[in-house]
């Protein structure tokens, strides 16, 4: 079967080469290293799911390529169902684990979005895109890996296009073309999980015209490949050592970022999906975002779903009644209900694409990223107020302290209420690392920006339609024209 234990899965990950840094120190093992390891557990629990006769339903589906249960992060959604069951999988999995699994997750998002570009360039262009990652999907599934993925670039000066940058490298491109591959150079920055991720699943991050071919790249490439090299970002809360207080308590969880550093890295003809096509770029980006932007509903509805269960524990703990909260509470379960709802509603009202794959409805979907970068951070605002100061302002001694033997004692006595202190001090850690701290997911630019999600609204709406039926049913003969 290919479907992996979680055993295997770190295995796996320690038999890779060393490429990532943090504060300035090669991590000689993810599985291991404060930086690391929580990121790692909480994928290695996605892994333990599909051996779970509970859970199995939840995180695998059935692979016609293969023949046989695969990861739902690697599998091709071809249904509103399945799309719908992914959104319930992102849910279930922050439940799990208290954080992102971004080194999953995108790059499964990633494979479907060039499944239908792929196709769409082989039928127009009688290339062999497809055939290639059909072959490339199969060999994932059957190894059963993590795959993060890829899209955002530095993107220098926003205002110009890849080619107008000053640096070419601010957009990841083709250096060199050689029979057997191309070397590309250039960054990927910000991507999830990429010390998790055994795999890195690239789509360019924008869409490019002509004369910018070198800029129009996709490609899946070992995390370890020679030649690349990931930095992982300071997250809020961060430090050096390994204090469990500054993550989540279990220490099950921790989302990592990573800066991806490409510096001539060859690319195998097999493993390039898209390779100076600038016309099928921008297609690439919105097959993309469509099935993202409905699925991260699921993901912030369930971090709020363990923020209101954090909030009602940190009332208890402070002698409160979680009744004395019950407006905050339904109110930050409407925020959560609203975001998967969305969600479920832009995979319902989605399409089936000639390839098989489905893609989400455009207008529900961004309809969806614009509450996704708003209503999370009104769950959090409330889960603060529900625990009060000890959680809020962060002003808390380390675990470290609590655990010293001349003072520690005396730190849990007067951080005690209506629990003793150890437990206050693990809730209020926890919402937190919910609200302010590491286990916040990017729910204001995860997936592309809410300014960008608002264009493609209006763009999507039929507001001359809605004048015109509005006009008929006034009973207007003709219906005023827009000003010019």
């Amino acid at each position: 079967m290919a479907l992996r234990t979680p055993e295997q899965y770190i295995a796996a990950l320690r038999a890779m080469r060393p490429n990532v840094y943090k504060f300035g120190c090669l991590i000689a093992d993810v599985t291991t290293d404060p930086s690391t390891r929580r990121t790692v557990a909480g994928h290695a629990r996605l892994f333990a799911g599909a051996h779970d006769p509970k859970e199995v339903g939840i995180v695998t589906a059935h692979s016609d390529l293969i023949g046989e249960p695969v990861s739902r992060y690697l599998s091709l959604m071809r249904s509103a169902e399945e799309v719908i069951a992914v959104c319930r999988m992102k849910r279930w999995a922050f439940h799990q684990t208290g954080t992102c699994t971004g080194g999953r997750c995108v790059g499964g998002n990633a494979l479907n979005a060039m499944w239908a570009t792929t196709y769409d360039l082989d039928q127009q262009r009688g290339t062999t895109y497809h055939s290639r990652l059909r072959h490339w999907l199969a060999s994932a599934q059957r190894r059963d890996i993590a795959c993060c993925g890829a899209l955002t670039d530095p993107k220098g000066d926003r205002s110009k296009s890849p080619s107008q940058q000053a640096d070419p490298d601010m957009n990841l491109h083709v250096v060199e073309r050689r029979p057997d591959g191309v070397v590309v150079r250039g960054a990927k920055v910000m991507i999830a999980g990429a010390a998790a991720a055994e795999e890195v699943f690239v789509l360019p991050g924008t869409a490019c015209r002509k004369g910018e071919e070198d800029w129009a790249i996709a490609l899946a490439i070992p995390r370890d490949a020679e030649g690349l090299t990931v930095v992982e970002a300071r997250r809020p809360s961060d430090t050096r050592e390994s204090e469990p207080g500054y993550d989540v308590p279990s220490g099950t969880g921790g989302i990592t970022q990573g800066y991806l550093l490409f510096e001539n890295v060859f690319i195998p003809n097999e493993r390039i999906f898209l390779n100076g096509e600038v016309e099928f770029t921008g297609e690439t980006v919105l097959n993309f975002i469509m099935p993202y932007r409905a699925a991260i509903g699921g993901c912030v509805a369930g971090q709020g779903d363990v923020k209101i269960g954090a909030a009602i524990l940190a009332a208890r703990a402070n002698g409160l009644s979680s009744k004395t909260f019950r407006d905050k509470l339904i109110a930050m379960q409407i925020n959560n209900e609203t975001t998967f709802g969305v969600g479920i509603a832009a995979a319902t009202l989605g399409r089936q694409h000639p390839s098989g794959v489905w893609i989400p409805d455009a207008l529900m979907a961004n309809v969806n990223k614009v509450h996704v970068a708003t209503l999370p951070y009104e769950t959090s605002r409330l889960a603060q107020e529900i625990a009060g100061g000890i959680a809020e302002t962060g002003c808390m001694p380390s675990s470290v302290d609590l655990e010293n033997p001349e003072y520690g004692p005396q730190l849990k006595r007067y951080l005690g209420a209506a629990t003793d202190g150890d437990t206050r001090y693990r809730i209020a850690r926890l919402v937190e690392w919910l609200t302010i701290g590491a286990g916040v997911p990017g729910c204001m630019h995860g997936g592309g920006s809410p300014d960008g999600a608002k264009l493609m609204v209006r763009l999507r709406a039929d507001w001359e339609g809605s004048a015109k039926q509005a006009g008929k049913l006034a009973g207007l003969e003709k219906v005023p024209a827009e000003p010019t």
